[in-house]
């Protein structure tokens, strides 16, 4: 089973997909928008990427506040996920995504990214993280 991993932003998506095994997550590119409500380009992207990869589910990072409430993030990404499963006909998993973004930051600092460097990567770093916590908390998916 082949998993897509997203952390959707903003003004971007971070993408991740695993390997064909699903053992692995590997980064796989950001998307990128001009605001934040355009999101047709977006989810085209996304339902290209599922097609080349043969996904067969998406994990989408779902950002909690630190005290486990639901803030405007995470609504917002409760409605990609209705649009994304009405699009593609794929189930998408939310995964709490806390603190991704800060840890993504310390392993692109430990294997020396440059820091101008690092926002490019950042976002996939961060859908890298989403999916393999997931694909470890769950092994017999």
């Amino acid at each position: 089973m082949r998993l897509l991993g997203l952390d959707y932003g903003t003004k971007t998506v971070g993408v991740a997909v695993s390997d064909a095994l699903g053992i692995t997550a590997q980064p796989l590119e950001t998307i990128t928008r001009k605001e934040e409500n355009k999101l047709r380009q977006t989810y085209a992207r996304i339902e290209a990427i599922i097609a080349e990869y043969h996904v067969d589910k998406i994990v989408l990072g779902y950002p909690k506040n630190m005290n486990n409430t639901l803030g405007e993030r995470a609504q917002a990404c409760e409605k990609v996920k209705e649009d994304l499963e009405r699009r593609t006909g794929l189930l998408v998993e939310l995964w709490d995504e806390r603190l991704t973004t800060v840890e993504s930051d310390r392993v692109l600092q430990a294997t020396g990214v440059r820091r101008e460097n690092r926002k490019a990567v950042i976002d996939q770093m961060a859908a890298v993280l989403i999916l393999q916590g997931y694909m470890d908390a769950h092994p017999d998916r």
